[in-house]
């Protein structure tokens, strides 16, 4: 008797008498096998991080696990998502932004959110140099005005805006409103741009879906050009006294730093360096609010974004086009917000308001409103706070007549009042107009090789001029010229280069968008060149 067991060849025989043998599959199989070893060995020596399997070896499921029905709701949101991105995305800018930056205030004065893109420690000493930033900002109109926030663009010698098809070209500051945080800049092109649609940020809700979209930045070697993030508003109507503070640090402005306006939409949608000036849309492609500012101990974001409601920025935009500056409406009061004591000591309803707190003789207000009102209401919409009634009259023009709702000795009343203009225009900000030299534009920092440095980096002959510096996100740096910081730079174009005062020279001489041929030299007599458009 057997002992039951089959060989080889008898099993072989059994399955293809049922057809379940077939030797040319076979091989074909133990020859996707070991392709399929030798690929995922080659792959885990390369150190590639993923692995490739045969198809004949496992077969992979593709039928969906949960019926369409049961996530439809989710589907169609991440479809509108993708429309929103798809929609908007074409009037987004980046913007790049040189400015010239006081060494021993680099890392102290600068917002929190472009300290990194200077990379200097709080405290250093030095001779001013030029740097450069990034923001974001989106096209209002076909002819290129473009809404960015003030603090791109503030200080700037030099702007350049980057569009999503990867062209770029030079900017001019428009005009600029340091005490609402928003500027305006024009690209000149012979071509009709996308655009971006304006929502009523007055009719936003908490809860509401948005999309916040920008240039995250990092620095220049990383940009994570227009990157979409969703989330709902948080809050509306934020007061962060962020601008106060900037404005309080300026000796300019210091005096003015009551008129910062603050009303701050708040979102939970992911908001970096970088994303300040790009636009925050609702679910129908419409801006409601321009990315500004994030509440933060890290310099990154951590869940708190903040964004200037669009009917605020598009009434001060339409100023700086009109006027180059903003013609600021104003009461002329004191004014703070309700706390739960005055609501009890003054009779209010609720715990909402604004308390003037004094009257000026020299305002709008003098003679019509007294100290210890408490302002409810403007034209029959109720404020509940100092950022909100700001924000409402900030919305509005000078001369314009507003009516207002106060409590007075516990009871209502309605009084009348036309605004006047606050003394903002003589201190509105400029862009800075002292010429920007080639060698700052073109993002290198030269200098003579005395005999203590040729001893520091080993050259023989204390003679000609080296680079010193590469500016992080400049022309040069992109182009590689970093490489060669250390190296003699013996000719520009056609030029011999002795003395730093030959690297201005031959510069200057090269216009805009053309080419530059810049000669290194190294100590061991090797040489190179690199090629660079000028911007």
């Amino acid at each position: 008797m057997g002992t039951g067991r089959k060989t080889a060849e008898e099993i072989r025989s059994i399955r293809e008498e049922a057809g379940m043998y077939d030797p040319l599959k076979a091989k074909t199989r133990v020859v996707a096998f070991v392709a399929t070893v030798f690929i995922i060995g080659a792959g885990a020596a390369a150190g590639l991080g993923w692995t490739t399997t045969s198809h004949a070896m496992l077969p992979v499921v593709e039928q969906p696990q949960v019926p369409v029905a049961a996530v439809q709701p989710a589907m169609d949101l991440s479809d509108a998502f993708t429309n929103l991105a798809d929609a908007v995305t074409p009037a987004v800018v980046r913007i790049e932004s040189r400015r010239t930056v006081e060494a021993s205030a680099r890392g102290q004065m600068m917002p929190e959110q472009f300290r990194q893109y200077f990379d200097v420690p709080e405290g250093e000493q030095g001779e001013p140099r030029s740097a450069i930033s990034g923001g974001s900002g989106f096209i209002v109109s076909r002819d290129g005005y473009i809404l960015t926030n003030n603090h791109v663009v503030e200080n700037a010698t030099d702007l350049r805006v980057y569009f999503p098809d990867r062209r770029y070209f030079p900017a001019t500051v428009v005009g600029q409103d340091p005490f609402t945080d928003v500027a305006v800049i024009k690209v000149d092109v012979d071509e009709d741009l996308p655009v971006m649609s304006f929502g009523d940020s007055d009719e936003v809700d908490v809860g509401e879906w948005i999309v916040a979209i920008g240039n995250p930045g990092f620095g220049a070697s990383t940009q994570l050009d227009f990157t979409v993030t969703a989330g709902i508003i948080s809050a509306k109507g934020r007061g962060l006294r962020l601008l106060q503070r900037d404005l309080q640090g300026d000796r300019r402005l210091a005096e003015l730093a009551p008129y910062a306006i603050e009303d701050f939409i708040q979102t939970d949608a992911v908001i970096n360096p970088g994303n300040s000036g790009g636009p925050m849309v609702n679910l129908e492609g419409q801006v409601v609010g321009i990315n500004s500012a994030i509440a933060t101990r890290t310099g990154v974001y951590q869940g708190y974004g903040f964004a200037i409601p669009i009917n605020l920025a598009r009434r001060i935009m339409e100023d700086l086009i009109e006027y180059g500056h903003v013609k600021r409406p104003r009461i002329g009061v004191q004014i703070a917000d309700i706390v739960a004591e005055d609501a009890e000591a003054y009779g209010l309803p609720k715990v909402s308001g604004v308390l003037v707190q004094d009257v000026p003789d020299d305002g709008p207000a003098y003679r019509v409103l007294e100290r210890e009102d408490v302002i409810v209401a403007l034209d029959g919409q109720p404020v509940g706070y100092v950022s909100e009634l700001q924000a409402e009259i900030a919305e509005r023009r000078p001369g314009d007549r507003v009516e207002l709702t106060v409590y007075r000795d516990g009871r209502p009343e309605d009084l009348s009042i036309r605004l006047g203009e606050a003394p903002l225009n003589d201190v509105a900000a400029v862009v800075a107009e002292a010429p920007v030299l080639a060698s700052e534009r073109l993002g290198i920092q030269v200098e003579a090789l005395t005999p203590e440095i040729a001893a520091q980096i080993g050259y023989e002959e204390p003679t000609g001029v080296i680079l010193r510096d590469v500016l992080s996100g400049s022309v040069a740096e992109r182009r590689g010229v970093a490489g060669y910081e250390g190296w003699k730079l013996i000719r520009i174009n056609e030029r011999e280069i002795e003395r730093p005062e030959d690297v201005r020279s031959a510069l200057d001489a090269v216009e805009a968008g053309e080419i530059v041929s810049l000669y290194f030299e190294f100590r061991d007599g090797t040489q190179r060149f690199v090629n660079v458009r000028m911007p």
